[in-house]
């Protein structure tokens, strides 16, 4: 009976990771044919930041919409942490694409530059929305490593979800790191407005959420 309950879940997240990878990379090649604009390393990145955030926030919301509906959301299931690792893969790749948009072959020139001949840190805004996408994405690598029963088991629910939690982090430094890059290639606002919403939304549940959890 246990053998046959691992095969049938095996054989769900299996599915779970055709069906995201497939609408991920669907969804993807939609943004980026829409997108207007010759370059398609640029097209690339916009369109994985795109999925990569909606991944994340559906990662985030799974929790508090369970709340509202006055469940109690377990520490961990298959859905959500697949979801999660949909979200973690596809902003890895959109780090490795982003960083061939301004300065092809010279990736370090995002975090630092040459100042009389030393390359030091950059502090402009360029360097700031890039460190924060960075911090992001390394979360993000940290929680990848981590989604698995292995990790669970070996960290204790306490530790697992401690670490887990610094996803809300991830969140924050996403929206900064585009609403930085909204304004440092001057694009249109209505995309920091949409991104304002989205957070508001989001902390507005894991809120309420938060709230009817401590209220149970």
């Amino acid at each position: 009976m246990k053998e046959r309950r691992g095969s049938s879940r095996f054989a769900r997240r299996v599915r779970n990771h055709v069906a995201l990878g497939v609408a991920s990379t669907a969804i993807t090649a939609v943004i980026f044919a829409v997108l207007d604009s010759t370059d398609p390393v640029f097209r690339a990145s916009i369109a994985t930041a795109y999925v990569a955030l909606a991944l994340l926030a559906a990662t985030l919301a799974f929790s508090p919409i369970a709340a509202l509906r006055g469940r109690r959301y377990p520490v961990s299931t298959d859905v959500r942490r697949d979801v999660g690792i949909w979200a973690a893969l596809v902003a890895v790749a959109h780090v490795v694409i982003g960083l061939q948009v301004h300065l092809r072959g010279k990736m370090w020139e995002y975090f630092a530059r040459p100042i009389k001949g030393v390359m030091l840190p950059r502090f402009d805004p360029f360097g700031a929305a890039n460190y924060g996408g960075l911090a992001a994405a390394l979360l993000l690598v940290l929680l990848l490593v981590t989604s698995n029963d292995a990790s669970l088991r070996r960290l204790g629910v306490v530790r697992w979800r401690r670490i887990h939690e610094t996803i809300d982090w991830a969140l924050v430094l996403t929206l900064l790191h585009g609403a930085a890059y909204q304004w440092v290639e001057k694009r249109a606002w209505s995309v920091v407005v949409v991104l304002c919403g989205m957070s508001v939304g989001l902390i507005w549940l894991r809120v309420v959420g938060s709230r009817r959890r401590e209220g149970e």
